[in-house]
Protein backbone atom coordinates (compact mmCIF):
# COMPACT_ATOMS: atom_id res chain seq x y z
CA UNK A 1 0.00 0.00 0.00
CA UNK A 2 1.08 3.60 -0.56
CA UNK A 3 -0.20 4.65 2.88
CA UNK A 4 -0.12 3.29 6.42
CA UNK A 5 -3.33 1.45 7.25
CA UNK A 6 -4.39 1.18 10.90
CA UNK A 7 -7.79 1.16 12.58
CA UNK A 8 -7.27 4.81 13.49
CA UNK A 9 -6.31 6.00 9.99
CA UNK A 10 -8.57 3.99 7.71
CA UNK A 11 -11.60 6.28 7.74
CA UNK A 12 -10.57 8.31 4.67
CA UNK A 13 -8.67 5.89 2.40
CA UNK A 14 -7.50 6.81 -1.10
CA UNK A 15 -9.42 5.68 -4.16
CA UNK A 16 -6.71 3.16 -5.06
CA UNK A 17 -7.68 1.09 -2.02
CA UNK A 18 -11.20 0.57 -3.28
CA UNK A 19 -10.07 -0.23 -6.81
CA UNK A 20 -7.60 -2.82 -5.57
CA UNK A 21 -10.10 -4.37 -3.17
CA UNK A 22 -12.79 -4.71 -5.84
CA UNK A 23 -10.29 -6.46 -8.11
CA UNK A 24 -9.41 -8.85 -5.28
CA UNK A 25 -13.08 -9.66 -4.70
CA UNK A 26 -13.36 -10.68 -8.35
CA UNK A 27 -10.29 -12.92 -8.02
CA UNK A 28 -11.58 -14.56 -4.86
CA UNK A 29 -14.97 -15.26 -6.46
CA UNK A 30 -13.17 -17.39 -9.03
CA UNK A 31 -11.71 -19.54 -6.23
CA UNK A 32 -14.98 -20.27 -4.42
CA UNK A 33 -15.99 -23.88 -3.90
CA UNK A 34 -12.52 -25.40 -3.78
CA UNK A 35 -11.30 -28.04 -1.34
CA UNK A 36 -8.62 -26.99 1.14
CA UNK A 37 -6.05 -29.13 2.96
CA UNK A 38 -4.39 -29.36 6.35
CA UNK A 39 -0.77 -28.20 6.54
CA UNK A 40 1.41 -30.63 8.48
CA UNK A 41 5.18 -30.99 8.58
CA UNK A 42 5.70 -28.69 5.61
CA UNK A 43 3.15 -30.40 3.34
CA UNK A 44 -0.51 -30.19 2.44
CA UNK A 45 -2.40 -33.17 3.79
CA UNK A 46 -5.89 -34.44 3.03
CA UNK A 47 -8.31 -35.17 5.84
CA UNK A 48 -10.69 -38.06 6.35
CA UNK A 49 -13.61 -35.69 6.80
CA UNK A 50 -14.54 -32.28 5.38
CA UNK A 51 -17.15 -29.66 6.12
CA UNK A 52 -18.71 -27.00 3.90
CA UNK A 53 -18.39 -23.30 4.66
CA UNK A 54 -20.92 -20.87 3.16
CA UNK A 55 -21.01 -17.09 2.87
CA UNK A 56 -22.88 -15.54 5.84
CA UNK A 57 -24.12 -12.77 3.51
CA UNK A 58 -25.53 -15.35 1.07
CA UNK A 59 -25.80 -18.84 2.53
CA UNK A 60 -26.51 -20.31 -0.91
CA UNK A 61 -22.91 -19.48 -1.90
CA UNK A 62 -20.38 -22.17 -0.97
CA UNK A 63 -16.96 -20.77 -0.12
CA UNK A 64 -15.24 -24.13 0.00
CA UNK A 65 -14.74 -27.50 1.65
CA UNK A 66 -12.44 -27.50 4.66
CA UNK A 67 -10.77 -30.34 6.54
CA UNK A 68 -12.31 -31.46 9.81
CA UNK A 69 -9.19 -32.55 11.63
CA UNK A 70 -9.42 -35.17 14.36
CA UNK A 71 -7.27 -36.34 17.28
CA UNK A 72 -5.03 -38.28 14.90
CA UNK A 73 -4.23 -35.09 13.00
CA UNK A 74 -3.55 -33.24 16.24
CA UNK A 75 -1.10 -35.96 17.22
CA UNK A 76 0.65 -35.79 13.83
CA UNK A 77 0.91 -32.01 14.01
CA UNK A 78 2.39 -31.99 17.50
CA UNK A 79 4.85 -34.73 16.63
CA UNK A 80 5.99 -32.70 13.63
CA UNK A 81 6.33 -29.58 15.81
CA UNK A 82 8.28 -31.51 18.44
CA UNK A 83 10.65 -32.96 15.85
CA UNK A 84 11.30 -29.52 14.34
CA UNK A 85 11.79 -27.75 17.66
CA UNK A 86 15.45 -28.58 18.48
CA UNK A 87 16.74 -27.15 15.21
CA UNK A 88 14.38 -24.16 15.28
CA UNK A 89 15.32 -23.07 18.80
CA UNK A 90 19.00 -23.22 17.80
CA UNK A 91 18.37 -21.13 14.68
CA UNK A 92 20.06 -17.73 15.14
CA UNK A 93 17.71 -14.95 16.14
CA UNK A 94 18.62 -12.94 13.06
CA UNK A 95 17.57 -15.81 10.81
CA UNK A 96 14.30 -16.41 12.64
CA UNK A 97 13.54 -12.69 12.37
CA UNK A 98 14.41 -12.65 8.67
CA UNK A 99 11.98 -15.47 7.98
CA UNK A 100 9.19 -13.86 9.99
CA UNK A 101 9.69 -10.53 8.29
CA UNK A 102 9.35 -12.40 5.02
CA UNK A 103 5.99 -13.73 6.25
CA UNK A 104 4.93 -10.13 6.94
CA UNK A 105 6.04 -9.10 3.48
CA UNK A 106 4.00 -11.86 1.85
CA UNK A 107 0.90 -10.92 3.87
CA UNK A 108 1.29 -7.33 2.73
CA UNK A 109 1.75 -8.39 -0.89
CA UNK A 110 -1.47 -10.40 -0.62
CA UNK A 111 -3.31 -7.92 1.58
CA UNK A 112 -6.25 -7.31 -0.75
CA UNK A 113 -6.91 -10.97 -1.53
CA UNK A 114 -6.64 -11.94 2.13
CA UNK A 115 -9.00 -9.11 3.07
CA UNK A 116 -11.49 -10.14 0.39
CA UNK A 117 -11.54 -13.65 1.86
CA UNK A 118 -12.26 -12.17 5.30
CA UNK A 119 -15.21 -10.26 3.85
CA UNK A 120 -16.62 -13.42 2.29
CA UNK A 121 -15.89 -15.65 5.26
CA UNK A 122 -16.44 -13.48 8.35
CA UNK A 123 -18.75 -10.79 6.96
CA UNK A 124 -16.40 -7.84 7.59
CA UNK A 125 -16.65 -4.69 5.55
CA UNK A 126 -13.62 -3.91 3.41
CA UNK A 127 -11.99 -1.54 5.85
CA UNK A 128 -12.31 -3.93 8.78
CA UNK A 129 -10.98 -6.76 6.61
CA UNK A 130 -8.03 -4.76 5.33
CA UNK A 131 -7.30 -3.56 8.84
CA UNK A 132 -7.17 -7.10 10.18
CA UNK A 133 -4.90 -8.27 7.37
CA UNK A 134 -2.42 -5.45 7.86
CA UNK A 135 -2.54 -6.05 11.62
CA UNK A 136 -1.53 -9.67 11.00
CA UNK A 137 1.52 -8.52 9.04
CA UNK A 138 2.45 -5.98 11.69
CA UNK A 139 2.55 -8.64 14.40
CA UNK A 140 5.35 -10.47 12.58
CA UNK A 141 7.45 -7.33 12.21
CA UNK A 142 6.66 -5.96 15.69
CA UNK A 143 7.56 -9.12 17.58
CA UNK A 144 10.71 -9.69 15.53
CA UNK A 145 11.92 -6.19 16.32
CA UNK A 146 10.93 -6.51 19.97
CA UNK A 147 12.82 -9.77 20.43
CA UNK A 148 15.94 -8.35 18.78
CA UNK A 149 15.71 -5.15 20.80
CA UNK A 150 15.73 -7.16 24.03
CA UNK A 151 18.72 -9.20 22.94
CA UNK A 152 16.76 -12.42 22.97
CA UNK A 153 16.15 -11.90 26.72
CA UNK A 154 19.65 -13.10 27.59
CA UNK A 155 20.90 -10.83 30.40
CA UNK A 156 24.11 -10.77 32.44
CA UNK A 157 23.73 -10.40 36.20
CA UNK A 158 26.32 -9.20 38.73
CA UNK A 159 29.07 -11.64 39.65
CA UNK A 160 28.89 -13.27 43.07
CA UNK A 161 31.00 -11.35 45.63
CA UNK A 162 33.63 -14.09 46.01
CA UNK A 163 37.27 -13.27 46.67
CA UNK A 164 38.66 -16.66 45.67
CA UNK A 165 36.79 -17.28 42.39
CA UNK A 166 34.99 -15.50 39.60
CA UNK A 167 31.33 -16.54 39.68
CA UNK A 168 29.44 -15.29 36.63
CA UNK A 169 25.63 -15.16 36.56
CA UNK A 170 23.09 -14.82 33.76
CA UNK A 171 19.34 -14.84 33.34
CA UNK A 172 18.32 -16.53 30.09
CA UNK A 173 14.78 -16.96 28.78
CA UNK A 174 14.34 -20.13 26.74
CA UNK A 175 11.40 -21.40 24.61
CA UNK A 176 9.05 -24.06 25.93
CA UNK A 177 8.60 -26.22 22.80
CA UNK A 178 5.54 -27.04 20.66
CA UNK A 179 3.03 -24.25 21.24
CA UNK A 180 -0.69 -24.51 20.38
CA UNK A 181 -2.52 -21.44 19.04
CA UNK A 182 -6.32 -21.63 19.04
CA UNK A 183 -7.73 -18.76 16.98
CA UNK A 184 -11.26 -17.26 17.22
CA UNK A 185 -13.79 -16.90 14.41
CA UNK A 186 -14.06 -13.11 14.54
CA UNK A 187 -10.38 -12.25 13.89
CA UNK A 188 -9.19 -15.51 12.36
CA UNK A 189 -6.16 -14.01 10.64
CA UNK A 190 -4.80 -11.46 13.12
CA UNK A 191 -5.42 -13.51 16.25
CA UNK A 192 -3.73 -16.53 14.69
CA UNK A 193 -0.86 -14.45 13.33
CA UNK A 194 -0.09 -12.58 16.55
CA UNK A 195 0.42 -15.56 18.88
CA UNK A 196 2.09 -17.53 16.07
CA UNK A 197 4.62 -14.76 15.48
CA UNK A 198 5.30 -14.46 19.21
CA UNK A 199 5.80 -18.18 19.65
CA UNK A 200 8.01 -18.53 16.57
CA UNK A 201 10.34 -15.60 17.19
CA UNK A 202 10.96 -16.79 20.75
CA UNK A 203 12.03 -20.21 19.45
CA UNK A 204 8.91 -22.31 19.91
CA UNK A 205 7.25 -24.28 17.13
CA UNK A 206 3.52 -23.90 16.46
CA UNK A 207 0.37 -25.88 15.83
CA UNK A 208 -2.42 -23.45 14.90
CA UNK A 209 -6.09 -24.45 14.94
CA UNK A 210 -8.51 -22.21 13.08
CA UNK A 211 -12.15 -21.81 14.04
CA UNK A 212 -14.62 -24.02 12.18
CA UNK A 213 -16.75 -20.97 11.39
CA UNK A 214 -13.86 -19.18 9.62
CA UNK A 215 -11.19 -21.68 8.48
CA UNK A 216 -10.11 -20.11 5.19
CA UNK A 217 -8.10 -17.17 6.51
CA UNK A 218 -5.86 -19.36 8.64
CA UNK A 219 -5.22 -21.68 5.72
CA UNK A 220 -4.02 -18.65 3.76
CA UNK A 221 -1.80 -17.65 6.69
CA UNK A 222 -0.27 -21.13 6.47
CA UNK A 223 0.41 -20.47 2.78
CA UNK A 224 2.28 -17.27 3.63
CA UNK A 225 4.38 -19.05 6.26
CA UNK A 226 5.10 -21.92 3.89
CA UNK A 227 6.09 -19.57 1.07
CA UNK A 228 8.37 -17.61 3.39
CA UNK A 229 10.55 -20.71 3.66
CA UNK A 230 10.16 -21.75 7.29
CA UNK A 231 11.47 -25.30 7.88
CA UNK A 232 9.03 -28.21 7.80
CA UNK A 233 7.22 -28.78 11.07
CA UNK A 234 7.93 -25.35 12.53
CA UNK A 235 4.36 -24.25 11.72
CA UNK A 236 1.39 -26.59 11.29
CA UNK A 237 -2.25 -25.73 10.55
CA UNK A 238 -5.42 -27.61 11.49
CA UNK A 239 -9.09 -26.77 11.17
CA UNK A 240 -11.96 -28.54 12.81
CA UNK A 241 -14.28 -28.59 15.82
CA UNK A 242 -12.87 -27.44 19.12
CA UNK A 243 -14.59 -30.22 21.02
CA UNK A 244 -12.50 -32.79 19.15
CA UNK A 245 -9.30 -31.42 17.69
CA UNK A 246 -8.99 -28.49 20.10
CA UNK A 247 -9.42 -30.73 23.12
CA UNK A 248 -6.91 -33.21 21.68
CA UNK A 249 -4.33 -30.45 21.25
CA UNK A 250 -4.79 -29.09 24.77
CA UNK A 251 -4.55 -32.50 26.42
CA UNK A 252 -1.65 -33.81 24.33
CA UNK A 253 1.53 -34.57 26.31
CA UNK A 254 3.71 -32.82 23.71
CA UNK A 255 1.86 -29.50 24.08
CA UNK A 256 4.20 -27.14 25.92
CA UNK A 257 1.83 -24.15 26.07
CA UNK A 258 -1.37 -22.73 24.63
CA UNK A 259 -2.60 -19.35 23.45
CA UNK A 260 -6.39 -19.20 23.29
CA UNK A 261 -8.74 -16.41 22.25
CA UNK A 262 -12.44 -16.95 22.83
CA UNK A 263 -15.11 -17.22 25.47
CA UNK A 264 -14.58 -17.12 29.23
CA UNK A 265 -16.09 -20.56 29.71
CA UNK A 266 -13.88 -22.31 27.15
CA UNK A 267 -10.81 -20.33 28.17
CA UNK A 268 -11.16 -21.22 31.82
CA UNK A 269 -11.53 -24.88 30.88
CA UNK A 270 -8.21 -24.71 29.04
CA UNK A 271 -6.53 -22.84 31.90
CA UNK A 272 -7.65 -25.54 34.34
CA UNK A 273 -6.63 -28.38 32.02
CA UNK A 274 -3.11 -27.01 31.69
CA UNK A 275 -2.68 -26.91 35.47
CA UNK A 276 -3.28 -30.65 35.74
CA UNK A 277 -0.51 -33.26 36.31
CA UNK A 278 2.15 -34.12 35.44
CA UNK A 279 3.04 -30.40 35.79
CA UNK A 280 1.50 -26.99 35.02
CA UNK A 281 1.92 -25.54 31.54
CA UNK A 282 1.50 -21.91 30.47
CA UNK A 283 -1.74 -20.62 29.02
CA UNK A 284 -2.14 -17.17 27.50
CA UNK A 285 -5.93 -16.78 27.36
CA UNK A 286 -7.91 -13.73 26.21
CA UNK A 287 -11.47 -14.47 27.21
CA UNK A 288 -13.79 -11.74 26.05
CA UNK A 289 -15.38 -8.69 27.54
CA UNK A 290 -18.56 -6.98 28.66
CA UNK A 291 -17.16 -3.57 27.90
CA UNK A 292 -18.52 -0.34 29.33
CA UNK A 293 -18.45 3.30 28.34
CA UNK A 294 -19.17 6.23 30.65
CA UNK A 295 -20.48 9.53 29.28
CA UNK A 296 -20.33 12.43 31.73
CA UNK A 297 -22.39 15.60 31.68
CA UNK A 298 -19.32 17.42 30.29
CA UNK A 299 -18.89 15.16 27.26
CA UNK A 300 -18.67 16.24 23.63
CA UNK A 301 -21.82 14.41 22.52
CA UNK A 302 -21.06 14.50 18.80
CA UNK A 303 -17.73 12.79 19.37
CA UNK A 304 -19.27 10.37 21.85
CA UNK A 305 -22.07 9.33 19.48
CA UNK A 306 -19.63 8.54 16.68
CA UNK A 307 -17.25 6.59 18.91
CA UNK A 308 -20.06 4.68 20.59
CA UNK A 309 -21.63 3.73 17.27
CA UNK A 310 -18.34 2.47 15.84
CA UNK A 311 -17.47 0.37 18.89
CA UNK A 312 -20.93 -1.05 19.57
CA UNK A 313 -21.78 -1.97 15.99
CA UNK A 314 -18.56 -2.36 14.03
CA UNK A 315 -18.41 -5.91 12.69
CA UNK A 316 -21.84 -6.50 14.18
CA UNK A 317 -20.57 -6.28 17.75
CA UNK A 318 -18.62 -9.50 17.23
CA UNK A 319 -15.47 -8.23 18.91
CA UNK A 320 -14.29 -9.04 22.40
CA UNK A 321 -13.61 -5.29 22.68
CA UNK A 322 -17.06 -4.22 21.42
CA UNK A 323 -19.00 -1.75 23.50
CA UNK A 324 -21.85 -3.52 25.28
CA UNK A 325 -22.80 -1.30 28.26
CA UNK A 326 -23.36 2.45 28.15
CA UNK A 327 -23.73 4.51 31.33
CA UNK A 328 -24.69 8.10 30.50
CA UNK A 329 -25.31 11.02 32.83
CA UNK A 330 -29.03 11.74 32.96
CA UNK A 331 -28.48 15.43 32.16
CA UNK A 332 -27.27 14.56 28.64
CA UNK A 333 -28.92 11.16 28.11
CA UNK A 334 -31.78 12.30 25.89
CA UNK A 335 -29.52 14.38 23.67
CA UNK A 336 -26.94 11.59 23.35
CA UNK A 337 -29.51 8.92 22.56
CA UNK A 338 -31.04 11.11 19.86
CA UNK A 339 -27.64 11.60 18.24
CA UNK A 340 -26.77 7.93 18.60
CA UNK A 341 -30.08 6.78 17.11
CA UNK A 342 -29.45 9.04 14.12
CA UNK A 343 -26.00 7.47 13.69
CA UNK A 344 -27.46 3.97 13.87
CA UNK A 345 -30.27 4.71 11.44
CA UNK A 346 -27.71 5.93 8.90
CA UNK A 347 -25.78 2.63 8.89
CA UNK A 348 -25.96 0.94 5.50
CA UNK A 349 -26.30 -2.82 5.80
CA UNK A 350 -25.71 -5.48 3.15
CA UNK A 351 -23.09 -7.44 1.23
CA UNK A 352 -19.85 -6.44 3.00
CA UNK A 353 -17.75 -6.73 -0.15
CA UNK A 354 -19.58 -3.69 -1.54
CA UNK A 355 -18.14 -0.28 -0.76
CA UNK A 356 -21.44 1.32 0.25
CA UNK A 357 -22.14 -1.15 3.07
CA UNK A 358 -20.64 -0.39 6.49
CA UNK A 359 -22.22 -3.39 8.21
CA UNK A 360 -22.39 -6.93 6.90
CA UNK A 361 -24.02 -10.02 8.39
CA UNK A 362 -23.25 -11.70 11.67
CA UNK A 363 -20.97 -14.63 10.98
CA UNK A 364 -22.97 -17.69 11.99
CA UNK A 365 -26.48 -19.11 12.12
CA UNK A 366 -26.18 -19.42 15.89
CA UNK A 367 -25.39 -15.70 16.22
CA UNK A 368 -28.36 -14.87 14.02
CA UNK A 369 -30.62 -17.03 16.17
CA UNK A 370 -29.16 -15.62 19.39
CA UNK A 371 -29.97 -12.10 18.21
CA UNK A 372 -33.67 -12.96 18.00
CA UNK A 373 -33.52 -14.66 21.38
CA UNK A 374 -31.82 -11.70 23.07
CA UNK A 375 -34.25 -9.20 21.56
CA UNK A 376 -37.15 -11.28 22.88
CA UNK A 377 -35.58 -11.31 26.34
CA UNK A 378 -35.10 -7.55 26.27
CA UNK A 379 -38.72 -6.97 25.32
CA UNK A 380 -40.08 -9.43 27.86
CA UNK A 381 -37.85 -7.88 30.53
CA UNK A 382 -39.33 -4.41 30.04
CA UNK A 383 -36.48 -2.84 28.04
CA UNK A 384 -37.21 0.11 25.78
CA UNK A 385 -35.82 -0.38 22.30
CA UNK A 386 -34.61 3.03 21.21
CA UNK A 387 -33.55 1.67 17.83
CA UNK A 388 -33.34 -1.68 16.02
CA UNK A 389 -34.54 -5.04 17.30
CA UNK A 390 -35.21 -6.96 14.10
CA UNK A 391 -33.69 -9.54 11.83
CA UNK A 392 -33.54 -8.06 8.34
CA UNK A 393 -35.30 -9.55 5.36
CA UNK A 394 -36.14 -8.54 1.83
CA UNK A 395 -34.31 -8.76 -1.47
CA UNK A 396 -30.60 -9.53 -1.16
CA UNK A 397 -30.90 -9.75 2.62
CA UNK A 398 -33.08 -12.86 2.52
CA UNK A 399 -30.18 -15.30 2.19
CA UNK A 400 -27.92 -13.80 4.84
CA UNK A 401 -27.60 -13.36 8.60
CA UNK A 402 -28.43 -9.65 8.66
CA UNK A 403 -29.71 -7.93 11.81
CA UNK A 404 -30.52 -4.37 12.83
CA UNK A 405 -28.14 -2.64 15.29
CA UNK A 406 -30.03 -2.17 18.52
CA UNK A 407 -30.08 0.35 21.37
CA UNK A 408 -31.91 -0.93 24.45
CA UNK A 409 -32.55 1.08 27.59
CA UNK A 410 -33.00 -1.50 30.34
CA UNK A 411 -33.34 -1.70 34.11
CA UNK A 412 -30.20 -2.72 35.96
CA UNK A 413 -31.91 -5.91 37.11
CA UNK A 414 -32.07 -7.24 33.55
CA UNK A 415 -29.81 -10.33 33.30
CA UNK A 416 -28.40 -9.31 29.91
CA UNK A 417 -26.28 -6.67 31.62
CA UNK A 418 -24.15 -9.63 32.70
CA UNK A 419 -24.00 -11.71 29.48
CA UNK A 420 -21.51 -11.25 26.65
CA UNK A 421 -23.92 -11.29 23.72
CA UNK A 422 -21.32 -10.75 20.97
CA UNK A 423 -23.90 -9.02 18.81
CA UNK A 424 -24.81 -5.43 17.76
CA UNK A 425 -26.87 -4.82 20.90
CA UNK A 426 -26.01 -1.89 23.18
CA UNK A 427 -27.63 -1.63 26.60
CA UNK A 428 -28.04 1.84 28.12
CA UNK A 429 -28.64 3.13 31.64
CA UNK A 430 -28.95 6.71 32.91
CA UNK A 431 -26.88 7.63 35.97
CA UNK A 432 -26.94 10.50 38.44
CA UNK A 433 -23.15 10.81 38.78
CA UNK A 434 -19.84 9.66 37.40
CA UNK A 435 -19.26 7.69 40.59
CA UNK A 436 -22.46 5.72 40.05
CA UNK A 437 -21.41 4.99 36.48
CA UNK A 438 -17.97 3.79 37.62
CA UNK A 439 -19.45 1.45 40.20
CA UNK A 440 -21.71 -0.07 37.55
CA UNK A 441 -18.91 -0.33 34.98
CA UNK A 442 -16.71 -2.22 37.46
CA UNK A 443 -19.49 -4.58 38.52
CA UNK A 444 -18.71 -6.99 35.67
CA UNK A 445 -16.42 -9.96 36.31
CA UNK A 446 -14.81 -9.17 32.93
CA UNK A 447 -12.46 -6.25 32.37
CA UNK A 448 -11.14 -6.01 28.82
CA UNK A 449 -11.76 -2.50 27.43
CA UNK A 450 -13.53 0.63 28.62
CA UNK A 451 -14.30 4.07 27.25
CA UNK A 452 -14.98 7.53 28.62
CA UNK A 453 -16.29 10.80 27.24
CA UNK A 454 -16.01 13.87 29.44
CA UNK A 455 -13.81 16.81 30.37
CA UNK A 456 -10.02 16.71 30.42
CA UNK A 457 -10.14 17.12 34.20
CA UNK A 458 -12.21 13.93 34.56
CA UNK A 459 -9.93 11.64 32.53
CA UNK A 460 -7.32 10.96 35.29
CA UNK A 461 -10.16 9.97 37.63
CA UNK A 462 -11.49 7.57 34.99
CA UNK A 463 -8.12 5.90 34.37
CA UNK A 464 -7.45 5.66 38.11
CA UNK A 465 -10.67 3.84 38.95
CA UNK A 466 -11.74 1.79 35.91
CA UNK A 467 -11.06 -1.95 36.13
CA UNK A 468 -10.08 -2.70 32.54
CA UNK A 469 -6.88 -3.54 30.72
CA UNK A 470 -7.44 -1.13 27.81
CA UNK A 471 -8.92 2.35 28.18
CA UNK A 472 -9.86 5.05 25.69
CA UNK A 473 -10.87 8.61 26.53
CA UNK A 474 -12.69 10.99 24.17
CA UNK A 475 -11.86 8.82 21.16
CA UNK A 476 -14.13 9.31 18.12
CA UNK A 477 -12.46 6.40 16.28
CA UNK A 478 -14.05 4.03 18.79
CA UNK A 479 -15.19 4.19 22.40
CA UNK A 480 -13.75 0.79 23.34
CA UNK A 481 -12.23 -0.67 20.16
CA UNK A 482 -9.30 -0.13 17.82
CA UNK A 483 -6.04 -1.26 19.44
CA UNK A 484 -3.20 -1.60 16.93
CA UNK A 485 0.17 -3.40 17.23
CA UNK A 486 2.89 -0.93 18.08
CA UNK A 487 0.44 1.77 19.15
CA UNK A 488 -1.79 0.23 21.83
CA UNK A 489 -1.27 -2.92 23.86
CA UNK A 490 -4.37 -5.10 24.18
CA UNK A 491 -5.19 -7.31 27.14
CA UNK A 492 -7.78 -7.72 29.86
CA UNK A 493 -8.11 -7.72 33.62
CA UNK A 494 -10.19 -10.05 35.78
CA UNK A 495 -11.97 -12.71 33.71
CA UNK A 496 -10.86 -11.19 30.42
CA UNK A 497 -7.30 -12.49 30.59
CA UNK A 498 -5.29 -15.20 32.30
CA UNK A 499 -1.91 -13.46 32.57
CA UNK A 500 -2.38 -9.73 33.07
CA UNK A 501 -0.02 -9.12 30.14
CA UNK A 502 -1.28 -7.61 26.91
CA UNK A 503 -0.89 -8.47 23.22
CA UNK A 504 1.68 -6.16 21.63
CA UNK A 505 3.05 -4.97 24.98
CA UNK A 506 6.58 -4.85 26.40
CA UNK A 507 5.73 -7.93 28.49
CA UNK A 508 4.12 -10.23 25.92
CA UNK A 509 7.00 -12.21 24.44
CA UNK A 510 8.44 -13.43 27.79
CA UNK A 511 5.21 -15.38 28.33
CA UNK A 512 6.36 -17.75 25.57
CA UNK A 513 9.62 -18.49 27.40
CA UNK A 514 10.83 -19.81 30.74
CA UNK A 515 13.70 -18.44 32.76
CA UNK A 516 16.94 -20.25 33.48
CA UNK A 517 19.34 -18.74 36.01
CA UNK A 518 22.91 -19.74 35.12
CA UNK A 519 25.93 -19.55 37.42
CA UNK A 520 29.40 -20.53 36.18
CA UNK A 521 32.39 -20.47 38.52
CA UNK A 522 35.76 -19.98 36.82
Amino acid sequence: MSFKLTYATMFEPPAELHTSFDAAVARVREQLGGRQALFLNGEDRAAERYFTKTNPADTSQVLGEFPAAGPEDADAALRAAAAAWPAWRRTPVAERARLLRRVAQLIEERVYDLAAVLSFEVGKNRMEALGETQEAADFFTLYSADFERHGGFDRPLPNDPLASHTSRNRSVLKPYGPWVVIAPFNFPLALAAGPTAAALITGNTVVCKGASATPWADRLLADCIRDAGLPAGVFNYLSGPGAKVGAALVSHPLTAGVTFTGSFEVGMGIVRALQAPPFPRPCVAEMGGKNACIVSAAADLERAAVGIMRSAYGMGGQKCSALSRLYVHREVADALLAKLAAQVDAIRIGDPTRREHWLGPVTTQSAYDNYARYIARLRSGGARLVSGGEQLKGGALDKGFFVRPTIAEAALEHPLWNEEMFLPILMVHRVASNEEAMALANRSPLGLTAGFYGSAAEIPWFNEHIEAGVTYANRPQGATTGAWPGYQAFGGWKGSGSTGKAIGSFYYLPQYMREQSQTVVE
